[in-house]
């Protein structure tokens, strides 16, 4: 049988299956002596509490309430009876049951201590971690956004969540206490459903855009709560894979006690923030006059376009206006739940579409879920978790905004005859962007199913059992063509490519628990065998020079010249060991520790395993008889401490191997294939280790008005895996190895308040944290080494710019003596001038480059305040970074002022005789651009990340409805920032190269309404 029919067998007997794990807990018909209806409530905000438990003392009979807080109980109990009531985070409450229906409010134990959070193979309380852990749930997950991982934003303290593109399902980069690997991986590990995920492009590399977001696969709505691992002692247990940290994801599951439907839908719009101030036609002409008569005054002054031609010019194109829109999004999710005591059930579906800013650009989805969980026994717990989606989008294709800018705008979009102007007219050649953006076909279709399940059997009391198995099946497809009317498909004729890329994951856990309270001593031990394996494969085809443009990419085979085919395969296995005992006496004195070892395929045959192991310890100040005077105003204190070591195994298959790659040679007249040596063998090649201190303190003032979190931390990768440079007589000129070292350290900090409580409510939630990073170490002894515009140099951190700085403009009569400072061999008024940084007495490019910025920030905030009063909600969110800064590769080009493209709207203060500007050079034909300080720019920003405006209809409107909830929501709705760019936040993604912003599509502005009804 294969994998597909397999799969597709699996997924049809859990559907199967699911109603007769409920029907199988229908029990024979009981007496009834009493029928109860009740709904449990926030006692000061009345809001219903869904997944409440509600038992009737002293009997096994117990109910959970539904989405509205509702509850039911049909039973042979006579009245009166006793009624517990139970919900996390409020306080447990008994009430009499004397007929009729009941509403029973729970008050809120307003402490942080007190939650429930999700680590690493299991569950803890806040008041018994020892690490640092935060949770996201509640109305950041409601954000209507492509992804999990852009809801993050300015949500957490220590991480830093920067987009990489704002394209319809485009990527984020996501970094946890910074980045501490030069070529490793950088981002975190997820962890959905228990199912361990890296994110990394999973693309067969025939678009010629930014990959699609492979997390977007994934809908967002169906995210219950999100908990981020960040220290040592929360990630170790994750060993070779948690040196970045790690985000746990957990879907919603079924709670009500009655069959419950939801339904949630939004349509919004989205713009584009801002536009770049350009030349117009009219004032480009100038300019280009300008910079043909610098470079040859005998031709006069007016070797474009007179006057007179020019004064008929107007604006001209507007380039940007050709192809930024408004556009729609809309987002629908449709679930159903329900079950008993014994089985609980979710299934949900989702369509969500986005159509891009920029025109023929999208993203849709289209999911479907099933999460069912069952206790067929008393000691057995079953569960499984199943996702489907599909996913398909238009992406624009790579250097298209750049083309967008340049363009001059006295090039018109179509020539007379109605086919498109191909290229810029003028020296510099690019294409014409409105006919690559309309013509150019650039698809990526992804099928992802996801799917973990496991059965937990208590042997003894304490004593559990679990196995769990989990599969990701990820296929995706990309198309391609570039016809043959267009300047890109020219040459070839037409260009088609088409390329596949499937890869499977299987997961396999056996983990054995053991809890145990022994008079004031509490026991918990956790130990297991892990094992995941992962292979993919990659096809890719194409063909050029087709007779016609009509069958796209859809027959290759007409082509009259093909490509060259290419095909990969790849695989790697993990197998871990793992164990962590908590221990805490008389709630007052905590201790973890954990250890794990893994193996890993990657790494060279001396070093397959890795041992990382983890020790913390918290003393919960508050629960001691001395803090007993203090608890009026102090009624939660703790202090923590945490050190442990964590693993980086991404870094790609095969490093450590001797590797080969194909070529061909022509011998005589004829063609031969062979293959030569790419890569030498390192049996040495071993794991990147971070060792990390954790310090921290939680603590609540005022009845737990007043929650605040601090945490110090010292973060040390070593063995960074580095391509050293080694001797050519070995026939290769690197060798990756483990050399060098980088540091970050920082401090984060939380506050939450609630500022007003009763029938009006107010909570503020306020985030601050900032990072140092230093690179300690690289590799054979060197203290720097230039990668672009960017170098890694000892003492200094990641993401520093290298480059010139600018020291003003040289002015007529100063040609003889600042003109050796200007790089020109014949310098002239209106260059500009450089800082001789070397000292040598001249300028030179190669010699006078320094550290001009770095693209990290002194700090990240997040900032958010929620609010409701008599149905109605809001909520506001600001996110906001300082002191980063940004490398505008656009702007660098914009300002070449050679007339050979279009230039920023600064060009109209460019140096003239007339003009003798100190900050904006001559126009001069000139292509050559020097990198300096002009084009590193503040990226500091503050944003109104999202505002959410809700009204729940009541009870007297929307009658047997359980619930209404209309609203309105704005993303990215205000800006505060001096960059010039489109926008702000932007980041290649790269540890190296960070903040350069070359032609990446700007993230829109988003403007949004919607319902929730549930029946």
């Amino acid at each position: 049988m294969s994998r597909r029919n397999i799969l597709a067998w699996i997924g049809l007997s859990m559907l199967y299956l699911l109603p007769l794990l409920a029907a199988a807990q229908v029990p024979t018909t009981p007496l009834i002596n009493s029928h109860l209806t009740g709904r449990v409530v926030d006692a000061r905000t009345r809001e219903p509490l869904p997944g409440a438990v509600v038992n009737i003392k002293g009997t096994t009979h117990g109910v959970s309430t539904d989405a509205e807080g509702r509850f039911v109980f049909v039973t042979g109990q006579k009245f009166p009876y006793t009624l517990i009531i139970s919900y996390i985070g409020y306080r447990k409450t008994e009430v009499t049951a004397t007929g009729g229906h009941i509403e029973i409010p729970l008050e809120a134990i307003q402490s942080q201590l007190n939650d429930v959070v999700v680590v690493g193979y299991g569950t803890q309380k806040k008041s018994d971690l020892t690490g640092a852990i935060a949770s996201v749930s509640g109305p950041l997950l409601k954000q209507p956004v492509s992804s999990f991982d852009q809801a993050l934003k300015g949500a957490v303290p220590g991480v830093q969540v920067t987009q990489t593109s704002g394209q319809p399902g485009g990527g984020v980069s996501i970094r946890i206490r910074g980045g501490s690997s030069i070529q490793g991986g950088n981002e975190p590990l997820y962890v959905i459903d228990g199912f361990p995920i890296y994110n990394s492009t999973a693309s067969p590399g025939i678009l010629t855009g930014t990959p699609v977001n492979p997390l977007a696969a994934i809908n967002p709505a169906d995210i219950e709560s999100i908990d981020i691992l960040k220290d040592a002692s929360s990630t170790a247990i994750y060993g070779s894979r948690g040196a970045n940290g790690v985000v746990i994801v957990t879907t919603r599951k079924g709670k009500a006690e009655r069959n419950t439907l939801h339904y949630e839908g939004s349509y919004g719009v989205q713009s584009l923030r801002k536009k770049i101030d350009l030349l117009d036609a009219h004032d480009f002409a100038i300019l280009r006059n300008e910079a043909l008569y610098d470079a040859n005054p005998a031709k006069g002054p007016n070797q474009y376009l007179t006057p007179g031609q020019i004064s008929q010019l107007g604006k001209g194109t507007d380039w940007q206006d050709a192809v930024f829109r408004t556009a729609p999004v809309q987002n629908h999710q449709l679930s159903i739940s329900g079950g008993n005591t014994k089985t609980r059930y979710l299934l949900s579906g989702n369509y969500f579409d986005q159509q891009g800013i920029v025109k023929h650009t999208d993203f849709t989805r289209l999911g479907i879920r099933a999460n069912v969980d069952a206790q067929p026994l008393d000691r057995l717990k079953v569960s499984a978790s199943l996702s489907v989606n599909k996913s398909d989008a238009n992406v624009a294709p790579s250097g298209f905004i750049t083309s967008l800018l340049l363009m001059p705008p006295t090039a018109t979009i179509y020539e007379p005859n109605g086919s498109y102007t191909l290229r810029n007219p003028f020296e510099n050649i690019f294409a014409n962007p409105v006919a690559t953006i309309n013509e150019q076909l650039n698809k990526s279709t992804t099928n992802r199913l996801l799917g973990t399940a496991f059965a937990e059997y208590g042997i003894l009391d304490g004593l559990h059992v679990k196995v769990l198995l989990g599969a990701d099946v990820n296929n995706t497809s990309e198309k391609n063509y570039i016809p043959s009317t267009i300047y890109e498909g020219i040459q070839t004729k037409g260009s088609a490519a088409r390329g596949t890329y499937n890869a499977y994951s299987w997961l396999n856990e056996n983990t054995v628990t053991y809890t145990r309270n022994i008079a004031k001593h509490t026991f918990d031990v956790l130990a297991g065998f892990t094992q995941q394996e992962f292979k993919s494969d990659i096809v890719r085809a194409g063909a050029q020079n087709f007779v016609t443009d009509d069958l796209t990419y859809n027959s290759l085979q007409s082509g009259a010249t093909l490509v060259r085919p290419f095909a990969d395969a790849t695989e790697w296995v993990l197998h871990s060991y793992l164990a962590r005992v908590n221990y805490n006496y008389n709630s007052r004195y905590y201790f973890t520790a954990s250890i794990r070892a893994d193996g890993s395929s990657r790494f060279g045959k001396g070093n397959k395993w890795g041992y990382f192991p983890s020790a913390a310890a918290s003393w919960r100040i508050s629960n001691e008889p001395f803090f007993k005077d203090a608890a009026r105003t102090v009624n939660d204190l703790k202090l923590r401490a945490s050190f442990g070591t964590t693993g980086n195994l991404e870094i790609g298959e095969y490093q450590s191997l001797a590797t080969l790659y194909s070529l061909n040679y022509l011998f005589g007249k004829n063609m031969a294939t062979g293959f030569a040596p790419s890569r030498l063998a390192n049996d040495q090649l071993g794991w990147e280790k971070t060792y990390q201190y954790n310090a921290g303190l939680d603590a609540a003032f005022l009845n737990s008005r007043l929650l605040f979190t601090i945490d110090a931390y010292y973060k040390k990768t070593t063995n960074l895996l580095l391509n050293v440079e080694i001797p050519w007589t070995s026939g290769q000129t690197s060798s990756l190895q483990n050399f060098g070292s980088v540091l970050n350290k920082g401090i984060e900090l939380s506050l939450s308040s609630r500022n007003f409580t009763g029938a009006f409510t107010w909570n503020t939630d306020f985030n601050f944290s900032f990072n140092r990073n230093e690179v300690l170490k690289i590799g054979n002894g060197a203290k720097s080494y230039i990668s672009g515009n960017y170098i890694i140099q000892v003492g200094k951190p990641l993401g520093s710019f290298y480059g010139t700085v600018t020291d003003g403009i040289l002015q007529t009569g100063e040609e003889t003596a600042k003109g050796k400072y200007t790089g020109n061999a014949t310098p002239k008024a209106g260059d500009r001038l450089y800082k001789d940084i070397s000292g040598d007495g001249i300028f030179t490019t190669a010699n006078d480059r320094t550290i001009i910025g770095n693209a990290q920030p002194d700090f990240i905030l997040g900032l958010g305040n929620n609010f409701s009063w008599e149905g109605f909600s809001l909520s506001v969110l600001l996110q906001g970074s300082y002191g980063n800064k940004i490398l505008n590769s656009n702007r660098q080009s914009l300002e070449l002022f050679t007339g050979q493209q279009n230039a920023a709207a600064s060009a109209l203060d460019r140096w003239t005789p007339s003009n003798p500007s100190q900050t904006m050079p001559r126009a001069k034909l000139d292509p050559a651009p020097v990198f300096s300080d002009r084009f590193i720019e503040n990226g500091s920003f503050l944003r109104v990340k999202n505002v959410t405006l809700g009204y729940s209809l009541p009870k007297s409107i929307i009658r047997k409805i359980s619930a209404v909830n209309v609203f309105v929501s704005a993303q990215n709705l205000l800006t505060w920032t001096s960059y010039t760019g489109f926008d702000p936040e932007v980041t290649s993604g790269n540890n190296v190269s960070p903040g350069t912003d070359l032609g990446i599509y700007p993230v829109s502005r988003t403007v949004s309404a919607g319902v929730r009804v549930t029946l």
